[in-house]
């Protein structure tokens, strides 16, 4: 998950590639003033902290310092993090917006003898971010890819949670509108999995509402700017929680969701019973409707209706 955090970029941190396609010599490490090993061609997908600069491995910062250019979203959040640790390696940029202009470069640089580091803005790669298309790329081509983890939100907040971690589902970020976020949520909403996602400070409310309403009784957590100064962590029902968020406000910073899975049903009403009252309640009204009165009248979870029911809706008797 990215942190936008902002910083000024420095001076001498260079934005664009350079062009080179091979180094013919080592560069000294800037840490130790001798010529540093040089790193085998390839992609290197590090991560990067996800808010407490001190959260990077040894490792990750010498592939940093050693690599002939780091692929990044953000120069400027990038550069923060380099600086902190004595970095001077040029940057190049790869985002959403510039990634299919950007990634046959990166490609041709690996190809030609170069070592190209990936970061996120904060995090591990490929989470919510383009990097699993130069990834997948990288490895048509034949090109040598390296993981180097690290710090990731998702884990973190469920490490935090207290809720089942043995199955869990990242779900990363949720549709921007209630309906379409309302249907994923009930795709998944008889998974016997801890759910994971993401979410802008701004949608928390509504969001933890319509897990509420389509997932049922659950119990949840919410984990906001981790591993900063104020970090904070929130655990409830998720109707607690969305009340409690829809009376104070959406919080500021960084977001990450974590829901419980489904209780072991104790409803014993068959499938085929469950669709037939399903099909009555539909012709009758609408899906919302159907829904109520079906889930009011046979005791069943409402997310588990509401799952059948679109797919009833739909037309699939799978």
């Amino acid at each position: 998950m990215s942190v936008k955090s902002r910083s000024t970029p420095s001076s001498s941190t260079r934005t664009e590639s350079t062009g080179r396609t091979a180094r013919s010599k080592p560069a000294p490490d800037s840490a130790s003033g001798t010529a540093a090993r040089r790193l085998e061609p390839g992609l290197y997908l590090v991560a990067t902290p996800i808010g407490n600069l001190g959260d990077i491995t040894l490792r990750a910062l010498e592939t940093l310092r050693r690599a002939d250019a780091i692929a990044c979203e953000d120069s400027r959040v990038t550069a923060k993090l380099l600086a902190a640790h004595g970095i001077a390696t040029p940057l190049i940029l790869y985002h959403e917006h510039n990634a299919p202009r950007a990634r046959p470069k990166i490609l041709a640089r690996i190809a030609a003898g170069e070592a190209v580091a990936l970061v996120s803005d904060a995090g591990t790669p490929l989470v919510s971010d383009p990097g699993y298309k130069l990834v997948t790329a990288a490895v048509a081509q034949g090109l040598a890819v390296h993981a180097l983890p690290g710090p990731c939100a998702a884990l973190a907040a469920l490490m935090l949670s207290g809720l089942p971690s043995d199955r869990f589902l990242f779900l990363g970020f949720l549709p921007v509108k209630a309906t379409a976020r309302r249907r994923v949520l009930a795709e998944v909403a008889g998974l016997r999995a801890t759910l994971i996602v993401y979410e802008s400070a701004r949608r928390l409310p509504a969001t933890l509402g319509d897990m509420a309403e389509t997932l049922g009784p659950r119990h949840g957590a919410v984990a906001r700017e981790l591993t900063k100064l104020h970090e904070e962590l929130r655990r409830g029902t998720l109707d607690a929680l969305a009340a409690d968020y829809r009376a104070a406000g959406p919080p500021k910073g960084e977001v990450v969701i974590v829901v419980a899975p489904p209780a072991e049903d104790a409803a014993a009403l068959s499938a085929d019973a469950l669709d037939a009252a399903l099909q009555a309640a539909l012709a009758r009204g609408t899906l919302r409707d159907a829904v109520q009165e079906v889930a009011r009248t046979t005791g069943r979870p409402r997310h588990e209706v509401y799952a059948r029911a679109l797919a009833l809706a739909r037309g699939s008797g799978e």
